[in-house]
């Protein structure tokens, strides 16, 4: 995952910059208000265990 930066859908004013899976923010110059969603969620974490581990 990488950094993105939130602008406003109005003005295009920078909210934040960072990760969402959902976020409301109000716009402070133009007072909008912003609902993001991710657009999709990565399956697995980066660098997790399988599951699947054979027992001898």
């Amino acid at each position: 995952m990488f950094n993105t930066d939130i602008r406003c859908g109005q003005c295009g004013r920078k909210l934040a910059s960072g990760r969402y899976i959902e976020l409301t923010i109000k716009c402070p110059r133009c007072r909008t208000l912003n609902h993001l969603k991710a657009e999709s969620l990565p399956s697995e974490r980066p660098g997790a265990s399988d599951n699947k581990t054979k027992h001898d």
